[in-house]
């Protein structure tokens, strides 16, 4: 930043996964900072300076901006800002079609309260046309025109909870604007914060493109490699040693691993977005329904792994190791293993929960407590407790199946010790 001509006051709206870490950042480069949530307990834990993510690099960060980060649950700041960014949730609903009501009530909120020269940017992911004929009609019954009165961009987040090489400030960014001046308010605006390379491309909706395509990339990979994984089951091929074989080659090929099941808020979700943009642009975009019809398949593939080495699980005491959708974080957001322990429980196991990250989603307080409950395991999260763990502890405790659901366990000293295991494709 140059100096104190370059000090924005902004607002954060929306303080989870994306917008706390960013509102963080901010404040830590000098900008004068509002968080806005409507979650009052999430307002107050951040105004105290805690947390509501388990993360201990966003905990650090809040300490080191206490007094120049506010938290409130109202928009009353928002007349007196300079840059509005928007970080609510966009999910989906049960039947997989875009849920943008988050979005359009976050544009409700602000619409009657923003002013003439002021940067409103969408950072949460959404489909091409959405800035266009959503968010902007939204905020123009101000009375106020994007591109000429206001300026209006959409830089989609790029984040990886608990990544501890890729943090906010090193990932590079895109940004688009419904005006050239939009864009390059918006670029200028994240030069300032983070210190990676800001992209700017020529319209808003390749911008919001660019988000949906990197994770309907990541998600038809990973479809790719779990279908393998399904086929080389009857081959008797281990498709972790195939995947390292072919990781040798020093060009044309990128590994993707399989798995019980896809989850987090981006790849589960976002192909979604497309595929319906696009079913109503008259386009069917089958491919990406079928990555998604596979990966969905896994839970219950996980599931039939174990039951097909018992016959039957009726009655049956599994254990299920983790609850959260990747390893070493509690963000349980479309977690595979909700559907694995409904499935369980719906075929008549006798099912105990423990994830050491989300103690109230656990039926145990330990891992061994878990583990003297219970005849096999079924390991959903690869949280490193569980790849730490000494396999005889298994063979201590009785265990007589392992489901390896994240191929992350010893394959060959499990079995050494004369447990029955089986991974994805392992």
């Amino acid at each position: 930043m140059d100096g104190k001509a370059s000090t924005k006051k902004v607002a954060v709206i929306g303080l989870g996964y994306v917008g706390l870490p960013l509102a963080c950042l901010c404040a830590k480069k000098g900008h004068s900072v509002v968080g806005i949530d409507i979650n009052k307990d999430i307002v107050e834990k951040t105004n105290k300076g805690v947390s509501h993510i388990k993360d201990e690099s966003l905990e650090r960060s809040l300490k080191e901006v206490a007094g120049k980060l506010t938290a409130k649950a109202d928009f009353s700041d928002i007349p007196a800002l300079d840059v509005i960014i928007i970080c609510v949730p966009t999910p989906v609903d049960e039947k997989y079609k875009p849920d943008l009501r988050p979005l359009k009530s976050a544009c409700d909120k602000i619409f009657k309260l923003i002013k003439k020269g002021q940067l409103i940017v969408v950072e949460s992911t959404i489909y091409p046309g959405v800035i266009d004929e959503v968010v902007k009609p939204i905020l123009e019954r101000s009375g106020l025109s994007a591109g000429e009165d206001f300026y209006l961009a959409h830089c989609p987040e790029r984040i990886d909870p608990g990544n501890r090489k890729w943090k906010i400030e090193s990932i590079p960014r895109v940004v688009g604007g419904t005006t050239p001046e939009g864009r390059t308010k918006a670029a200028e605006f994240y030069r300032s914060v983070i210190g990676a390379p800001v992209y700017e491309l020529s319209s808003v909706k390749a911008a919001e493109a660019v988000k949906i395509m990197e994770n309907t990339f990541r998600d038809v990979n990973i479809a790719f490699v779990n279908e393998l994984a399904k086929s080389f089951d009857k081959f008797d091929i281990d498709i972790s040693e195939v995947i390292r074989g072919a990781s040798s080659k020093p060009f044309g090929f990128m590994a993707f691993y399989p798995g019980c099941g896809v989850g987090g808020h981006c790849i589960p979700v976002d192909p979604y977005y497309l595929i319906e943009r696009a079913r109503g642009a008259g386009f069917d975009h089958k491919f990406l329904r079928l990555a998604r019809e596979i990966n969905h398949s896994m839970p219950e593939y996980t599931v039939d792994l174990l039951e097909s080495k018992l016959g039957d699980l009726k009655g049956e005491k599994v254990g299920v190791l983790g609850v959260a959708y990747k390893a070493d974080v509690d963000d349980m957001r479309e977690s595979p293993a909700a559907d694995i322990i409904q499935m369980l429980k719906d075929r008549g196991a006798q099912v105990t929960v423990y994830d050491p990250n989300i103690p109230l989603k656990s039926d145990v307080k330990t891992l061994d407590e878990l583990l003297d409950k219970v005849d096999y395991i079924v390991l959903a999260t690869d949280h490193r407790e569980f790849k730490e763990m000494d396999p005889k502890k298994l063979k201590d405790k009785n265990i007589e199946i392992v489901i390896d659901g994240r191929n992350c366990l010893d394959k060959e000293k499990i079995k050494g010790l004369g447990i029955i295991y089986k991974g994805i494709g392992k």
